[in-house]
């Protein structure tokens, strides 16, 4: 259930660091309002943090992703930790390290994501995607996130990664208490604990391939050199969380988010049933309109002009997905889920020098779906309320209760 934000209030009403603002809101009406009337917003400050610029216009969020020179993600690329000022993993993890380090670390890895290591990843993902909705066509009714989704990319990334598989389920619910709670009530120590028990979860692994080398990502961090010498401890450890976290929650959340809109838009369920949409462009459709990361942010290292306003050095600046990938500017018809949509310049997996650099396994996981779904399934039907994940970060859900029918 959500409801419409006030149009006689003002946007100073809005608190973008409360979790329930996202929930308890119509957030396209919300984001078309910034737009309209704010679009470089100077966010007040909130429960003793500072205040920051809410950036929610495609071309300005585009801006600063690709502006590295005058904006930096080594203080914290995410609301919570820029707002603490600092963050723990600052130039040890690749998504808040920036320069030649960040470049060097980065084609480290990308060796784990060659051709050669992800074709049989890809013909994997398949698989297992078609295997489980087969399972839960038997059953027909079932949660689908728990039962389903939960179990396709934390089972990817840990063959990337040579993770055990009897340790992947620990993982996953690790990985929604780190990103997200399920309600107010839930407590934060419970997100700090989970991460530190992620960090001394990899730190035996890392030990462990130090020793035995694989092929497998850990292995790559573990044995590989940059300018000669080895990752430090803490790099090698802050990059496999970045890893676990990144591939595993948006390629759940995407997944999820497509079996929900399908459900919802009939029209678009005929068009991908009957092959009338190409499958690239379906994908991209799913992602921009499920938009599992909702911000990421900037520190400004030098005073920057946007929109008219000026930013200072230091001012904590987010860049809104959830509000760029709807911008009336550069999607026609923005609030239709369109599967045949063509181009589709979404920004669900961040733009520049930062750009995800599992985009390609979270379209993999995203195309299995769809296809699983096509060929498998003829009727989607949700039984419940979904249950919203609750979060300021992550847009998604952690229950929907759901019939498929083969």
């Amino acid at each position: 259930m959500t409801q419409c934000v006030p149009t006689a209030a003002g946007l100073e009403s809005i608190d973008l660091t409360d979790p329930r603002t996202f929930i308890e809101t119509d957030l396209h009406a919300m984001w078309a309002r910034f737009r309209a009337e704010q679009p470089v917003y100077r966010h007040p400050a909130t429960g003793g943090a500072p205040p920051f610029w809410v950036l929610s216009r495609h071309a300005d969020v585009l801006a600063v992703y690709r502006d590295n020179k005058r904006f930096t993600s080594e203080r914290g690329n995410v609301l919570a930790t820029l707002l603490q000022g600092e963050d723990s993993a600052s130039r040890k993890m690749l998504a808040v390290t920036d320069g030649p380090r960040h470049r060097e670390i980065r084609n480290l890895m990308l060796k784990s994501f060659s051709p050669r290591v992800l074709e049989p990843v890809v013909a994997g993902v398949h698989r297992r995607t078609g295997a489980l909705l087969d399972q839960a066509l038997e059953r027909g009714t079932l949660d689908f996130v728990t039962e389903l989704a939960d179990h396709i990319p934390i089972n990817t990334i840990g063959d990337l990664m040579g993770v055990p598989a009897e340790d992947r389920e620990q993982l996953v619910h690790w990985n929604t208490l780190t990103l997200s709670r399920t309600s107010a009530d839930d407590s934060e120590t419970e997100e700090w604990l989970a991460r530190n028990e992620i960090l001394l979860y990899f730190s035996g692994l890392a030990a462990e391939r130090r020793r035995r080398p694989g092929d497998d990502v850990i292995s790559a961090l573990a044995t590989g050199t940059v300018d000669g010498a080895p990752l430090s401890e803490e790099e090698i450890i802050f990059n496999c969380y970045s890893l676990i976290i990144g591939g595993d929650e948006s390629s759940r959340m995407s997944s999820i988010g497509a079996l929900i809109a399908l459900a919802d838009h009939p029209d678009q369920w005929r068009a991908l049933k009957d092959g009338a949409v190409e499958p690239g462009a379906a994908v991209e459709e799913v992602l921009r309109w499920t938009t599992p990361a909702m911000h990421f942010g900037r520190r400004a290292l030098v005073d920057v002009e946007i929109g008219g306003r000026t930013l200072r050095a230091g001012d904590v600046v987010t860049l809104w997905n959830s509000s760029a990938n709807f911008d009336e500017e550069v999607f026609p018809d923005p609030y239709r889920f369109d599967l045949a949509r063509t181009p589709n310049k979404h920004v669900a997996f961040g733009y520049g020098p930062h750009f995800c650099l599992g985009a390609f396994l979270g379209r993999t996981h995203v195309d299995a779906m769809l296809a699983a779904l096509r060929s498998r399934v003829g009727r989607i039907e949700i039984l419940g309320s979904p249950l919203r994940l609750y979060s300021n970060f992550v847009h998604g859900y952690v229950g929907l209760p759901v019939r498929l029918t083969a």
